[in-house]
């Protein structure tokens, strides 16, 4: 055991940050104050004069729906933190806790399997102990193409990750390291023959996989049974102090049963690897969303292991980094507002929500409260969790053995990691209401997090120096209002429902995180808003009447906007 004399890591408060924050919102909220005094006093003075009346008390709506979400949005401005970890201070590697790796993929015409199988390998090569390490790849196209390519990038993988190893590699993924994407230093000693062999091997690997998606079957298939292969090679029998476990999972899926998209893949796999592996500890990814950075796992771990958040700490996440974004990248598809305001701001009040890949989650946090687990008893563990008995053994067990070879994997343990992947077995269960990801919203990652905040789970954001992940983000203006309306869509369902932030949640969500969520699930009703300050003062009902003190508007084309528009599209661009 290393000294834990010394902190795993430390927080950083922006005190000058925080000053000017808050002097900000001190005197913005007076001006805004000032403004619905105004506004109302001009409403009553409306009932003695014969001016319109319903375009008035739009756009006061407007303006005070604006203000509300407003002042919501500085809670994220009231305590900004930043960290800093110092994994050389963490235990020795048999005394890290194991982690598995969660991968989803479904549709292999738009998520290419070379792809997939890059963020695959760059997994397995992660500076930790491989005996520690599960990969999962969860397939929901039931694709046969993506099982094949899996297959070659496990036989790859038997080359790159010893050679990463050895040599110290940086950057894990194979094709960021050829192509050159990032530049290695520690190349100084690297034999160049064994280089150029292990190059030759990955040009074949990809031209292998390219081949094999180029295929007829290369097409998705909603109407398929179950299926669950574990790669392992019998002629490897160290395999286990060297290469980590690489497990293909596809879940049953029919035309008549609801599949939940990816919170319900995750579902499966959080279920079908807790009887193979039943890490405590959960990397998940999106297909396109390598590995940059060899050290995120003993980084999060520097928070997991922390003896005083340990037991409350529910996920670290790291920001989303793409490689394909430009430097003028005019539609924020590299979500910097997102992660160093939003996301920085909510970790100093109790943490981000989960940003939908690159954290890592505990996964004792999916099933609901830290001390739940203990209370229930078995009956009502299985109207919880379901019938399985493999499952639910696991719920009180924090690892299992990993498996060394094919034979390991009985067929008594192969039926129930089918069962456990088929449709029917969250019937009558609370898989996506109260355990598991969540499947009320299409923005499952939020929805989740809600609850776990809502239960007494805190987050942290970690944002490295050195992206820990690179993936690919949207670069037209059709995918980025594809993506916004898809976004948009789920907040809005939240935000009018039961578990609107508003009115639902506990004492135990502190008022500041509560803001956050109510910004978040409220904040597309400011484009609503807008659009009226944008429409009214153009009709002609508004033509000439007194709009603000001592401003009179005559609107001739529709281009205009009003004053407080421009003021509130400048604060919420920037």
């Amino acid at each position: 055991m290393k000294s834990t004399s010394h902190p795993l890591h430390l927080t950083h408060l922006q005190l000058q940050t925080l000053i000017i924050n808050r002097l900000y919102t001190l005197f913005h909220s007076i001006a805004l104050t000032t403004l619905i005094y105004y506004r109302l006093s001009s409403i009553f003075a409306l009932f003695h004069t014969t001016q319109p009346f319903i375009p008035h008390i739009l756009i006061f709506i407007a303006e005070f729906v604006l203000s509300f979400i407003w002042l919501m949005s500085q809670s994220f401005l009231w305590r900004p933190v930043t960290r800093t970890v110092f994994p050389d201070r963490l235990s020795n590697d048999d005394q890290l806790p194991p982690i598995d790796v969660f991968i989803c993929t479904a549709d292999p015409q738009k998520e290419p399997p070379l792809g997939v199988m890059n963020t695959v390998v760059s997994t397995m090569a992660l500076n930790y102990p491989p005996e520690k390490l599960c990969v999962y790849l969860s397939d929901d196209g039931g694709c046969l193409v993506t099982l094949e390519a899996m297959q070659e990038a496990w036989k790859f993988a038997k080359l790159w990750v010893p050679f990463c190893k050895k040599y110290d590699v940086k950057t894990i993924c194979p094709s960021a390291y050829f192509d050159g994407r990032e530049v290695d230093d520690d190349e100084v000693n690297m034999d160049c023959d064994e280089k150029a062999w292990i190059k030759e091997n990955c040009e074949l690997f990809a031209h292998k996989v390219t081949m094999i998606s180029e295929s007829e079957s290369c097409k998705p298939n909603k109407n398929h049974s179950a299926f669950i292969e574990v790669m392992v090679d019998e002629s490897m029998h160290d395999q286990i102090r060297h290469m980590p476990l690489l497990v293909y999972v596809s879940r049953e899926k029919r035309p008549s049963h609801p599949h939940h998209f990816k919170a319900g893949a995750l579902n499966a796999l959080l279920r079908v690897s807790s009887v193979i592996s039943n890490s405590p500890y959960i990397l998940g990814l999106d297909c396109d969303m390598y590995c940059n950075d060899k050290n995120s796992a003993r980084q999060a771990m520097c928070f997991h292991l922390d003896p005083n958040l340990s037991s409350s700490l529910a996920f670290v996440q790291f920001p989303q980094k793409f490689h394909n974004i430009s430097k003028h990248d005019i539609y924020e598809s590299e979500l910097r507002c997102t992660f160093k305001t939003l996301w920085q701001g909510m970790d100093g009040i109790k943490g981000p929500c989960l940003s939908g890949t690159c954290y890592y989650l505990k996964r004792e946090a999916l099933y609901q409260s830290p001390s739940s687990l203990q209370e229930l008893k078995l009956e009502e563990l299985r109207d919880s969790f379901g019938s399985s008995n493999e499952f639910i053994k696991s719920l009180h067990m924090k690892s299992t053995p990993k498996l060394g070879c094919v034979k390991d994997l009985s067929d008594e343990l192969l039926q129930e990691t089918k069962l456990l992947a088929s449709c029917e077995y969250e019937n009558e269960t609370k898989w996506g209401k109260e355990v598991g990801f969540r499947y009320f919203s299409v923005v499952g990652d939020f929805f989740t997090s809600f609850n776990m905040h809502c239960v007494g789970w805190v987050s942290i954001l970690y944002m490295p120096s050195r992206p820990s992940f690179l993936g690919s983000g949207t670069t037209s203006l059709n995918d980025v209002m594809i993506q916004g309306t898809r976004w948009t869509a789920g907040l809005i369902e939240v935000a009018i429902s039961r578990f609107s932030p508003v009115i639902y949640g506990s004492s135990r969500m502190s008022i500041l995180q509560r803001f956050c969520y109510v910004w978040l699930a409220m904040f597309p009703l400011a484009f609503i808003s807008l659009w009226i300050l944008a429409t009214i003062p153009q009709l002609s009902l508004l033509n000439g009447v007194t709009i603000y003190p001592k401003v009179r508007l005559r609107l001739k084309t529709p281009t205009h906007l009003s004053l407080y528009t421009c003021l509130y599209y400048r604060a919420y661009n920037t």
